[in-house]
């Protein structure tokens, strides 16, 4: 049984209680009685991008006992993610942020789906020459993860930034199908369920805030900064392949016992 705690849309810098509230799921995680393989983060770390703000989200996320693989969104810079969050030279720093993370009984890819300056999302030919070498090359199932849904999600503010040209993505995917476990997204700051190139799709929850449907709410810009950050806890069976999925909020004053 493998599990693996998904945490999205941090945003540190995005509003007052941003560093709060990031506080509180990392403390919540660390604080599980029970085990947890690993870590995924998809994207949007920063809100401005700026390096104090990964600065602050690296040493919040210290704490975490566990591996942790951590891709870029919409919201964040390569130049600064790759200095601060992964320690690494200024020479790449043009290029996608593309992380794997090989465990016992899964591989973990993440994709930079992000686009310099743009909120939608793209997979470039040299992102998907390297999932696609990954998926060939794995001899665990893959969880495919990046920050924008391929799919789109009936939230129109999320869905007219999601990812552009999926089918490119799906092609490769239904030639791979067999090596894949599914696919972790975030982007949209709420949980959600879909399907895509005949694989689950799990969207996780926002961190920072949660987004609300139109049936409600009447806000151009739908996001609820009252409601609690949250995160998703993944189950996987590498046996049978079943995924089953549990979304948790998380309280300041409440912690695991």
């Amino acid at each position: 049984m493998l599990t693996l705690a998904h945490v999205s849309d941090i945003h540190i810098g995005g509003s007052e209680e941003s560093v709060q509230r990031a506080e509180a799921v990392v403390r919540h995680l660390a604080a599980l009685p029970g085990s947890v393989d690993a870590v995924v983060v998809t994207g949007d770390i920063a809100d401005h991008g700026a390096a104090e703000e990964y600065e602050i989200a690296r040493d919040l996320l210290k704490p975490l006992p566990y591996p942790m693989i951590v891709c870029p969104g919409n919201h964040d810079a390569r130049p600064e993610f790759r200095k601060v969050l992964l320690g690494e030279e200024t020479a790449a720093e043009g290029l996608p942020v593309n992380q794997v993370l090989r465990l016992p009984d899964a591989t973990i890819a993440l994709c930079d789906s992000s686009i310099p300056g743009r909120p939608e999302g793209y997979l470039d030919d040299a992102t998907l020459t390297w999932l696609d070498d990954i998926l060939e090359t794995s001899d665990t199932p893959v969880f495919v993860g990046m920050h924008h849904p391929p799919v789109p999600l009936g939230i129109p503010y999320v869905d007219e930034i999601a990812l552009r040209e999926p089918e490119r993505l799906a092609r490769l995917l239904l030639r791979r199908n067999r090596s894949v476990a599914a696919l972790l997204v975030g982007h949209a700051h709420t949980a959600a369920s879909a399907n895509f190139a005949g694989l689950p799709v799990r969207v996780a929850p926002g961190v920072i805030s949660t987004a609300l449907l139109p049936t409600e709410t009447n806000l151009r810009v739908p996001l609820s900064y009252d409601l609690p950050p949250a995160y998703s806890l993944h189950v996987f069976e590498p046996d049978g392949g079943r995924l089953i999925t549990h979304s948790r909020p998380v309280f300041p004053a409440a912690q695991p016992r």
